[in-house]
């Protein structure tokens, strides 16, 4: 109990921290951000096209940690299967009659060979496949710790908006010349550089084309921006959003 408890006393800190940072933290002068909540929109050559404005209650949402820490904690135990069992006493196999009579021999006393002190016989409080690491979440919850990620991966520069993204068929090297177009957008060289997790794309609507474009790519993720998650913002550094109009709407209807 003493190191569960020193564990969540350091995550309580490390939270904390994050938290002090986020609130003194400014918008940083990136050139893909401008003035109050509107962004500016790259199309697949890198050029800036138009502004969009974005909701405040979307993307300008301030750190919730313990929030965050919750939703994400729950979403990971969710995708959880358990795999681990052991069988009990009443499980494994034998232990039909008693190994020996009750006096008389000068042994302990013993009812059953399936007993867990012995060799072969049931494991006490093992793992089970049966048990169950669910745990609930209110929807809105859900939507407003992805609205905390979101305000914070726009805060620190990490979001990156562009046109809707159109592959005639899965190219892997047209993805691949995409992503090098885009890292010579100031504050997101690491798109050519990052070998791990670099880059979210958030899909506006599904492509099956576009998904098999960056199949190839192991430190690339892609996923439609109405399942977007925490844990999926949270796993990669930087996110791009295609087609950001109809995304904007998508992700506000996910409180209504």
């Amino acid at each position: 109990m003493d190191l569960v408890r020193n564990q969540l006393t350091n995550r309580r800190k490390t939270m904390g921290d994050m938290t002090t940072t986020a609130t003194k933290k400014k918008i940083p002068a990136k050139d893909n951000i401008s003035n109050g909540m509107e962004v500016h929109v790259y199309n697949t050559r890198g050029e800036e096209t138009r502004k969009v404005k974005l909701p405040e209650r979307v993307f300008g949402v301030s750190w919730n940690a313990d929030l965050v820490h919750q939703v994400v904690v729950s979403e990971e135990s969710n995708k959880r299967t358990p795999i681990a069992h052991t069988k009990g006493r009443g499980d494994v196999r034998g232990g039909g009659r008693k190994p020996w009579r009750q006096k008389g021999t000068g042994r302990a006393r013993h009812g059953s060979r399936r007993s867990p002190i012995w060799k072969g016989g049931g494991v006490t409080h093992g793992p089970t496949k049966e048990k169950s690491y669910i745990k609930k979440i209110n929807k809105k919850m859900r939507a407003k710790a992805l609205y905390t990620v979101l305000s914070r991966k726009l805060t620190d520069g990490e979001i990156l908006f562009i046109d809707k993204v159109l592959f005639k068929g899965p190219k892997t090297r047209v993805a691949k010349a995409l992503l090098t177009t885009l890292s010579d957008i100031k504050g997101f060289e690491g798109l050519r550089t990052k070998r791990r997790n670099a880059v979210l794309l958030a899909l506006g609507e599904d492509s099956r084309d576009t998904k098999r474009s960056f199949r190839n790519f192991g430190n690339v993720g892609v996923e439609e921006v109405r399942n977007l998650s925490p844990v999926d913002l949270l796993t990669y550094k930087y996110v791009i959003i295609t087609d950001p109009e109809q995304s904007v709407k998508t992700l506000e209807k996910r409180l209504t």
